[in-house]
Parts: structure tokens; C-alpha cells; sequence
């Protein structure tokens, strides 16, 4: 069984153990779909229980590629491991491509891959016996095993029989991406999987990941680095102290501030910044340099450079600065903290 055979199948894992495949009319909507989960950990001694997620809800839509993001301690790391049969949830309940976590736990766990952040790679095993024996861990029979497949995927192939502890960084970064996907799970999550690493390594992850996506993986991806989401995600969810604050298409969550920016390089030195620009919040940093902030549902551009002109101001250039995903993250998770 090829890769592509499998993606395009929809199959969750190797035959024989999680039963057939749905009919292609029958693929889940939802990849991963949570409902009221829970999970509270014992305090130890005197301590009080720790609520890491409480009555949590969320829905990654299928062939997504899906952004979870939150400060450290908002739960991110139980959810996954919640999902991959690491940790027991509290309550509530959560389906991987439909299948219940408790209901159908081998089916569940079959069709999901997990990418940690941690390169756990035996030295002294070649990146084909580390994904031949995952592949057996995982039951593969031999015949259906797409090692080969997989290597060529992540630009392996010619390090097929090298030493794991001979490899590059990013090559072990991208070995860890293909032990995930032996056996050729329909949900991928990658857990910071670029933290620490360079930008060149990055954009090679990030391109191994768009393929994957492309060739229908839905991709969960937790980072720190919001702008590598804003970039990749079409949809992202923000969760803090547990809960999820924000879950929308990335496109949507950006134009919740309603806030923008337009630098004016002025063509003569100003004393004073202008003061007739109703609606707007106007900064003189440099002589010839104006920045005004205003509201683009109350205020159009037109009638701010309008506004300038009026005053004698004469524009050299203009740039406008929008609104990113840092600060929306800021504005739902201000205040710290976390479970």
C-alpha cells in the first residue's frame, strides 16, 4: 500500500487493525472532534487538583491544516496526549476520524501520528530499520509498508542505510516526521516541531508539511512562533486556562482588532503632529514621519490622506501596518497564568 494509496482510501491504519475503510461519501467532517473535556490532575500534598482542561470543545474540520496555540500551561500538550492514549481524560469525550478515544481506542490510535518535540531516534538503527521497525509496532504486515515511500517524502532516500546518529538536525526532524506517518495515519500532529531550529530547517519542514496537507493528512500543529501560524493555518483555535477563547479561519481571528496603522513619510519636517484627524490617534516620531492609528470600520484611509492634505501635509510615501496573529493571541490570553 502506497502512501498516496492510503491518504487517498482514507484508511486510519494498517489493515487488520482498525477494520475497513469508510466509504469515501462517509469520511468524517470532523478529524479530531472534542466535547466537554476534562482533565484535572491530583495535587500533590496540600496541593489543590489542577484543572489542565476544563468542558474543552473543538472541531478540526478534515484536510485542515489546524493551529493550536496558548501560553505555556494552557493545556495544549493533555489534549494531545489525550488524543494519542498518553493521558486519561477526566471526562467528556473526544473521536478521531470518528472513531471514540474509549469506545474504539486501537482504531483511534491508529489513525492519528504524533510528531513530539523531542528527537527520540536510536543512533545506531538507519532511517529504514527505524521506520521498518516502527512500522512493525505499529502491525503494518510488510507487504503494505510504505518505508520507501516515506523516505523519498521527507528527501531521505539517498541517507536510507546511514546511521541515525550521522544525520543533520534537520534531517532527524524530518526522520521524526516519517516515523509518524508509517502507518499512514489521516490526522498528523506536530508538536512545536520547530522549536529551537533555524529558519532554513524551518522553511524545509514547512514545505514537507504543506505536501503532506496538500495530499489530504489533516495537519495539528502547535507552535510558539505565531507568525509561522498566520502563515500556514487556514484555521486556528487559542486556548488558555484550559479552555478554548478563540476558534475561527485564520483570516477571520485577524480582523477581530479592529485596529490599523498608516505611516506617512511627510515630503517637509513637521513641529507638531496634526490635530484635526476626527477618529484617529496621531504620533509625530520623527520630523517627516507620521503614524496614525485608527479604526478601519469607522475611518477610511481616503479621508485621513484627505485629512493631511487639507493641512498642507504633503505625502512622499505611505505603508499601512496590519493587524497580526500576536495580537490577537495577546488580547484573548492577557492576563497570564493557565492551567
Amino acid at each position: 500500500m502506497s502512501l498516496a494509496t492510503a491518504e487517498r482510501s482514507g484508511q486510519s491504519g494498517p489493515s487488520g487493525q482498525t477494520g475497513p475503510a469508510p466509504a469515501p461519501g462517509s469520511l468524517p467532517a470532523a478529524a479530531v472532534s472534542v466535547r466537554a473535556l476534562e482533565k484535572t490532575y491530583k495535587g500533590e500534598g496540600k496541593a489543590p487538583p489542577k484543572h489542565a482542561l476544563k468542558d474543552l470543545y473543538l472541531d478540526i474540520p478534515r484536510g485542515s491544516l489546524f493551529g493550536l496555540l496558548g501560553p505555556n500551561g494552557a493545556g495544549k500538550s493533555t489534549l494531545i496526549n489525550i488524543l494519542a492514549g498518553l493521558v486519561i481524560k477526566s471526562g467528556g469525550s473526544a473521536q478521531i476520524w470518528g472513531f471514540d478515544i474509549d469506545a474504539t481506542p486501537r482504531q483511534a490510535r491508529a489513525a492519528i501520528g504524533v510528531v513530539p518535540q523531542e528527537l527520540n531516534i536510536d543512533p545506531f538503527f538507519t532511517p529504514r530499520e527505524l521506520l521498518d521497525l516502527q512500522a512493525g509496532l505499529y502491525g503494518v504486515p510488510r507487504r503494505e509498508r510504505i518505508t520507501e515511500d516515506l523516505l523519498a517524502l521527507v528527501g531521505l532516500t539517498d541517507k536510507a542505510n546511514a546511521y541515525a546518529r550521522t544525520l543533520s538536525g534537520g534531517m532527524r526532524r524530518r526522520l521524526m516526521v516519517a516515523k509518524a506517518m508509517v502507518h499512514a495515519p489521516p490526522v498528523l500532529v506536530l508538536d512545536e516541531p520547530t522549536a529551537g531550529v533555524d529558519v532554513e530547517l524551518r522553511q524545509q519542514l514547512w514545505a514537507q508539511v504543506r505536501a503532506l496537507n496538500a495530499a489530504g493528512t489533516t495537519v495539528l500543529l502547535t507552535t510558539h512562533y505565531l507568525e509561522e501560524a498566520e502563515e500556514l493555518c487556514d484555521r486556528i483555535a487559542i486556548i488558555n486556562h484550559g479552555r478554548v477563547v478563540a476558534c475561527d479561519t485564520t483570516a477571520n481571528l485577524l480582523a477581530r482588532v479592529d485596529s490599523k496603522s498608516l505611516i506617512v513619510i511627510l515630503m517637509e519636517a513637521l513641529a507638531e503632529p496634526p490635530d484635526s484627524l476626527p477618529g484617529c490617534c496621531v504620533e509625530l516620531p520623527e520630523p517627516n514621519r507620521l503614524v496614525v492609528r485608527y479604526r478601519p470600520s469607522e475611518t477610511r484611509v481616503g479621508d485621513i490622506l484627505n485629512g493631511l492634505q487639507a493641512q498642507g501635509c504633503r505625502i512622499a510615501d505611505l505603508t499601512t501596518e496590519q493587524t497580526d496573529l500576536e495580537d490577537i493571541f495577546l488580547q484573548l490570553t492577557r492576563g497570564g497564568g493557565g492551567a
